[in-house]
């Protein structure tokens, strides 16, 4: 019974993280800013470790079933 939120858990977390880190390394390789008012290097790193601390939620959900 629990496996269906798991997967649907683990789908959006997998999502959401592949998602920023492909938006964040687009933006890097375009020279475009990834946050606004904020230093490349502090956002690409912050946006790059959300993104990485996502897809390891996503991969932990999707092996708990």
């Amino acid at each position: 019974m629990e496996s269906g939120p798991a997967i649907f858990a683990g789908a959006v977390f997998a999502l959401f993280g592949a998602g920023l880190l492909t938006w964040t390394a687009t933006r890097l390789y375009r020279r475009e800013p990834v946050a606004d008012g904020v230093s490349r290097v502090a956002s690409a790193t912050l946006a790059s470790v959300v993104a990485l601390a996502a897809l390891a939620a996503g991969a932990w959900c999707l092996t708990r079933l």
